[in-house]
């Protein structure tokens, strides 16, 4: 069994606590994702996006840059267990060595600062994917979770707006460099231009079915059977605000929490049941070949039923007891990613 998950947060906490002095590390410790329980999860590679909140960061910029040295820094206090990944050969390599891949993403465009030549320093930097937005809007263009007048996160409502001109040329621009495009967070007018000026695969890094589960996070049947026919790849996010349906989100997430105040925060826990459900949802949709995980660990605050990165074969093993063949659950756990992968980097 191998793992490759397009999405996570660590990066991002390990360098909030490195600047604060408090002790976490990639190595060991608290946090889902880390070397030993990856090791023990069986993972091939890690995405380590480097998450920005433009809301809290005084400068973006310096923010994401900080993260990257300390991505870095974390990498080579372990290249004996990890080494990182700047072309899909790297991968190969990596795995034949017997060493964890890393790759290292961007989780909210506004860090390009609406320059080309930012995207060329990012791509020379190591960045091999950019989630185009977050929850706010930017020079790229629009996230679909937006507020209403009086300053209410709109979870239900979709976004038609499209991207910039900008946005335009940045997306042709990562295609010509070698850059996966992921459209999580993006509005729904921002993912048809995606199809409408790119030609290449592109992903929903941490995404849920709509169908399964009325957010706006989510991608509706449209946009799965879209991304399938173009041979991209959705992960499966394990917060589960995305799987199960509720009035209102009510799991502690980097998605939700910073909306709720602490009287609304009543922690839910992700079943395996309910991950299997819309994984079988996304299949009969747009085939099995679009479906991937991206577990968005270390953003998401609320319990997993499987625990942390270390848990993965019980997530296997559920797909397989609910009827998927070994090689059907490879595909999911690894092989429709290393698909793209390969086409793109």
């Amino acid at each position: 069994m191998n793992v490759i998950d397009m999405h996570c947060d660590t990066i991002a906490q390990i360098y909030r606590a490195q600047q604060h002095h408090e002790d976490q590390r990639l190595r060991s410790g608290n946090l889902c994702v880390n070397l030993e329980k990856m090791q023990k999860g069986g993972y091939l590679l890690q995405n380590f996006a480097m998450f920005i909140d433009k809301s809290e960061a005084k400068d973006p910029l310096e923010t994401v840059l900080g993260m990257i040295d300390c991505y870095d820094q974390e990498l080579k206090k372990n290249e004996d267990l990890i080494a990182p990944v700047f072309t899909y050969e790297d991968i190969l390599e990596n795995q034949k060595n017997q060493k964890i891949s890393a790759m290292l993403t961007l989780e909210e465009g506004c860090v390009v600062k609406g320059q080309l030549s930012l995207l060329r320093t990012f791509y020379r930097l190591g960045v091999r994917m950019i989630a185009l937005t977050w929850n706010f809007e930017n020079e790229i263009g629009v996230p679909n979770l937006m507020m209403d007048e009086q300053g209410r996160p709109q979870f239900r409502k979709r976004n038609g707006q499209g991207l910039t001109e900008f946005g335009i040329e940045m997306v042709q621009e990562m295609e010509r460099l070698g850059m996966i495009v992921d459209v999580s967070h993006l509005s729904d007018g921002g993912f048809w231009d995606i199809l409408r000026y790119t030609k290449k695969p592109f992903v929903a890094s941490h995404s849920d079915a709509a169908k399964e589960c009325n957010v706006c996070r989510n991608l509706t049947d449209d946009m799965i059977r879209a991304l399938s026919e173009r041979g991209g790849v959705m992960g499966l996010n394990y917060c589960c605000d995305f799987l199960t349906e509720t009035e209102k989100p009510t799991a502690l997430s980097a998605d939700t929490s910073f909306f709720l105040n602490e009287t609304d925060q009543q922690v839910k826990v992700s079943r395996i049941e309910d991950m299997i459900r819309h994984v079988k949802h996304i299949v009969n949709v747009g085939g099995i070949e679009v479906c991937g995980l991206g577990s968005d660990f270390d953003g998401i605050d609320n319990p997993v039923e499987f625990g942390d990165a270390s848990g993965l074969p019980q997530l296997y093993d559920g797909l397989v007891k609910a009827g998927f063949s070994e090689d059907d659950a490879d595909r999911i756990f690894y092989k429709n990613v290393m698909r793209v992968y390969r086409e793109i980097l």
